[in-house]
């Protein structure tokens, strides 16, 4: 389960910095937390998928599975992986606020549902006005409550925001003192579960906003295209195996909700609630819209009001996101990029 807390770190000489990073080689590492956007990365290891990719470009790629989703992004920004699967906000805020230059190679999916705000008693968002609200501070949860404020004319001077951990977000709503939180699955799921629980808005009423990527590190990625090539193909051969109700379809699923610590059935649940880009080409097309540079700036900017584009930062625009429809923020300090160019090869047959 990614814990999507976000820390704002200083600006730091970190991987894309460090001396030789930018060195050809023929050995990298990736890392991944439990999340079911990024659950086929665990599917495509155990399978031999990603090193029968690998191989293709005479490479070697491990795999690694960390626990703690922001160590895991934390590990990646010191140097430790050359990619790690994180949502959007986490890229921008952590390595790429942090100095290291990240690129988002895959484009997984977007929230479609998975997000939400539960209300107890309550079925219209803006009766939040003058309430409690609780959630992981400073995280996507933070920022979805933000965007639904936004929807009934409230913003968050309207609420208080009280600070709890994921874990605690469902024993927490049970308590007769907490009548709003805001989480995601599968705690959103068991939430609404409870008596008189309400949801009033969720993910699926901002598109495309929570994104959930696979992030390499730019200077090893130029370097490196193979490197590249070899994840983008893995990726989308898990996608196209998972696909359908075929036997292989099925076996795959089950891992996944396996090592998810779920059923295939609570799996198949959270992937109804996650638009998953199984198709290369939907994926390129989501990346060159307007909407990701629109979206990116209504992040750089929750991010900057709250302070996690580091220390100093003078603005949102801190930091530049470049995009293949355009680039928000500081052209002259561009630390997070969005590519289409390793998933049109993955569409045009070419990897």
């Amino acid at each position: 389960m990614r814990s999507k807390l976000l820390t704002a770190l200083p600006f730091i000489a970190a991987a894309g910095m460090l001396p030789g990073t930018a060195l050809a080689k023929d050995e990298f590492s990736v890392c991944w937390s439990i999340y079911v956007g990024w659950m086929p990365w665990d599917y495509g290891d155990a399978e031999g998928i990603v090193d029968k990719w690998a191989d293709k470009y005479d490479i070697e790629i491990d795999v690694v599975q960390i626990n703690d989703y922001i160590e895991s992004i934390n590990q990646y920004t010191s140097g430790r992986f050359d990619g790690c699967t994180m949502t959007n906000m986490d890229a921008l805020t952590i390595p790429a606020s942090g100095g290291v230059d990240s690129t988002a190679l895959v484009v997984g999916d977007f929230s479609d549902g998975n997000d939400g705000i539960v209300m107890k008693n309550e079925d219209d968002l803006a009766e939040i006005e003058g309430k409690r609200v609780n959630l992981v501070e400073l995280s996507v949860s933070h920022y979805l409550l933000a965007r639904g404020l936004e929807s009934v004319g409230l913003s968050e001077r309207d609420i208080e925001v009280v600070n709890t951990a994921d874990a605690d977000i469902v024993s927490a709503f049970a308590t007769p003192d907490v009548s709003s939180v805001v989480t995601w699955n599968p705690q959103l799921s068991s939430v609404l579960e409870q008596p008189n629980a309400n949801l009033v808005f969720d993910s699926s009423q901002i598109p495309g906003e929570i994104m959930d990527l696979m992030v390499v590190n730019t200077e090893t990625l130029e370097a490196n295209p193979k490197f590249g090539k070899a994840l983008t193909g893995a990726w989308y051969e898990i996608m196209a195996r998972m696909q359908g109700d075929d036997e292989t379809a099925i076996e795959a699923r089950t891992h996944m909700a396996n090592a998810a610590g779920t059923d295939l059935e609570g799996y198949e649940a959270q992937l109804e609630a996650t638009n998953m880009f199984h198709d290369p080409a939907e994926a390129v097309d989501f990346t060159r819209s307007d909407q990701l540079l629109e979206t990116m700036q209504n992040v750089a900017e929750f991010s900057f009001r709250h302070g996690l584009l580091g220390q100093g930062a003078p603005s949102a625009e801190a930091v530049g996101i470049e995009t293949p429809s355009g680039t928000y923020g500081n052209e002259g300090n561009v630390n997070l990029r969005f590519t289409d160019k390793y998933m049109q090869q993955a569409a045009d047959g070419e990897l």
